[in-house]
């Protein structure tokens, strides 16, 4: 199964980026962009990949104590960019983004304590991406409207293990499908 490690915005949150990104796809060209959908809007930590059954126990349990091992903290989607010479689209964060860093980087150990192959480490970029295209685009007219992009501040309570399955299909603007595994709660709480 195809996993990674997430914290999950509240759906108030994810309200007002939707309003955002309802504005962004009023733009012009706004078509040659694929929009991804709300139900699927996370902040990823860790990527794992295609994991075998066996192993998300061990996982599960190294997950466990990464989230006990950091304190709640605040966060908030704020601004935006693109990587990729407009490739992707993405709306930034904003608070607690070093609590996040470290966050991500206890996700991205777990993955590697439990066996998984993770490849070379790479600087985590914290983001919410909302829009990717197959070749290169001019995203500035999107980029500047998400600059003024403030949404509200939340409290992070908790990592999520989340299943991602692609779509299969074929049908154009089918969405992944992604699947809650398990959560914890930082700091033990809960």
């Amino acid at each position: 199964m195809r996993l990674f490690a997430a914290v999950l915005p509240p759906q108030d949150v994810t309200c007002e980026l939707a309003a955002e990104v309802a504005a962004l796809r009023k733009l012009p060209g706004a078509d040659q962009l694929r929009w991804t959908g709300r139900p699927g809007w996370h902040l990823t930590l860790a990527f794992y990949g295609e994991v075998d059954e066996e192993a998300v126990p061990e996982l599960s349990a190294r997950l466990e104590r990464a989230a006990r091992r950091t304190a709640p903290f605040a966060l908030a989607l704020r601004g935006g960019g693109q990587f990729g010479h407009g490739r992707a689209l993405w709306a930034g964060v904003a608070g607690g983004v070093a609590e996040l860093r470290l966050l991500a980087d206890r996700a991205e150990a777990a993955g590697r304590r439990a066996g998984l192959d993770l490849g070379e480490h790479r600087r985590y970029k914290a983001h919410l991406t909302v829009a990717r295209s197959r070749e290169a685009l001019d995203t500035r007219p999107y980029v500047e409207s998400l600059h003024a992009f403030a949404g509200r501040e939340w409290t992070v309570r908790e990592l999520t293990l989340v299943r991602s399955d692609l779509p299969r299909s074929g049908v154009p603007g089918e969405q992944p499908h992604y699947e809650p595994v398990g959560h914890w709660a930082l700091g033990g709480a809960g």
